[in-house]
């Protein structure tokens, strides 16, 4: 695990940002595209660059300056975002729409699931799926969510010296618990892992990040294939008994990696990002600490302050309308930042701080519609799980180096920081 430097959807990023091959341009190389195209996925620390601000203030839908024809927008608003989001019959978020407009991915690439699917497909694969993530079924998963924190907090303990609470403590709890999720026996945890890590290497390169992908697609074919033998108690097991004859093993395994991609690195960035915030905030730190009430809604704020999920899945406009006076045409490409709409006075007063007693529930941390994170519920109990326990058993932690020489990822999709070393006592 020394070596993980993941990015969630960075594949994402990749396929609608990759390698244009009719003229040999890079995508990949994102530094070329215009700066306001890259704003929504950079940050000044934890904040949102300014440039977003300035950008939602202005025209809270504004044209994109995207190269190579492609007429693309930028949502920047609160209410703008959820009209947006919202509108599923105005909008297609099918994969297809990539692959034929030539932004560099192919067909074959489509990696399945609910993300990238539209009703009636959407629809169907959805309703199977959600009564996996209803709190009564999730709830089965918390004494183990509390034991994988409790021994990632013994492991810390154990550990001489400054400790990289990224490697030690905010990777490690949400891929266990996946795995916990999914049902992946123990003994197939490290190939898991590796392979999820290599897929999400923001670093590696769009070819190895698509094989990467590939390779762990096949693996989950063969996870699928040992649970359709021997079904067990985890989701996919759950699937196979319940709806076997409803799912190929295709789409088992599109969901399955649905799950992996969508609760990983956004789960791990939140708990070393908001460690850090309690870490440079000691009231706040000791509200977590000390105050069980507040932990729910606390953990709402920092939700909605981080929003590490900084842009929502592509959206490709089905006919010509009107979004809050904006015209935007057929086939028009539209990008909702969910950074900047989380951050919009339209959503409350003073958004751009830390309010451990604001009540934020209405934020777009996991998206709004039919596209909503599926995951949310299981997020949360991770999250309500791990913040408290780990300052109730280190109340003396403290960064090991000061804040402004953390490495942060410089762009992404999904924002994090690679290291977070800490020292414990």
């Amino acid at each position: 695990m020394s070596n993980l430097r993941s990015n969630i959807v960075a594949w994402l990023g990749r396929k609608y940002f990759s390698r244009i091959h009719r003229n040999g341009f890079d995508l990949s190389k994102m530094s070329f595209l215009p700066d306001a195209t890259l704003a929504p996925l950079r940050r000044d620390g934890l904040d949102p660059v300014a440039d977003l601000a300035r950008t939602r203030a202005k025209e809270p839908i504004s044209k994109l300056p995207l190269p190579f024809g492609i007429n693309a927008w930028l949502v920047t608003g609160y209410d703008e975002t959820k009209a947006v989001l919202g509108k599923a019959k105005g909008f297609s978020s099918d994969f297809t729409n990539l692959a034929e407009r030539n932004i560099g991915v192919a067909p074959q690439q489509n990696p399945g699931g609910l993300g990238f699917s539209d009703p009636p497909a959407h629809t169907r694969l959805r309703r199977l799926l959600t009564p996996e993530f209803t709190m009564r079924r999730l709830s089965r998963l918390t004494p183990r969510i509390h034991a994988i924190v409790e021994e990632r907090l013994d492991e810390m303990a154990a550990a001489e010296g400054p400790v990289d609470l990224v490697e030690a403590f905010a990777l490690p709890i949400p891929a266990l618990v996946i795995c916990e999720l999914l049902g992946v026996p123990y003994e197939d945890r490290e190939d898991f892992q590796r392979h999820s890590t290599a897929r999400f290497d923001l670093f590696g390169g769009a070819n190895a990040s698509f094989g990467a992908m590939s390779d762990q697609l096949s693996y989950l074919h063969g996870i699928v294939r040992k649970q359709r033998e021997t079904p067990g108690d985890g989701l996919l097991g759950m699937l196979v008994k319940e709806h076997g004859d409803e799912l190929d093993d295709q789409e088992l395994a599109g969901l399955a990696d649905g799950v992996l991609t969508g609760g990983l690195e956004t789960t791990a960035s939140m708990l070393a990002l908001g460690t850090l915030i309690l870490l440079q905030a000691p009231d706040q730190f000791a509200a977590m600490r000390d105050q069980d009430e507040m932990v729910d809604q606390f953990v709402e704020e920092l939700l909605r302050y981080l929003t590490v999920v900084q842009v929502a899945f592509p959206r490709f406009a089905r006919e010509d309308m009107e979004i809050r006076g904006t015209r935007i045409a057929a086939g028009d490409l539209v990008l909702c930042s969910l950074s900047g709409a989380n951050r919009d006075e339209q959503l409350g007063p003073d958004m751009e701080r830390v309010d451990p007693h604001r009540q934020t529930s209405s934020h777009l941390a996991f998206g709004y519609g039919i596209h909503r994170c599926i995951g949310a519920e299981l997020a949360r109990m991770e999250l309500r799980a791990a913040y408290p326990a780990l300052v109730r058993r280190f109340p003396e932690m403290r960064l090991a180096v000061p804040a402004d020489q953390l490495p942060f990822r410089k762009l992404s999709i999904v924002y994090g920081v690679d290291e977070l070393p800490v020292v414990l006592r």
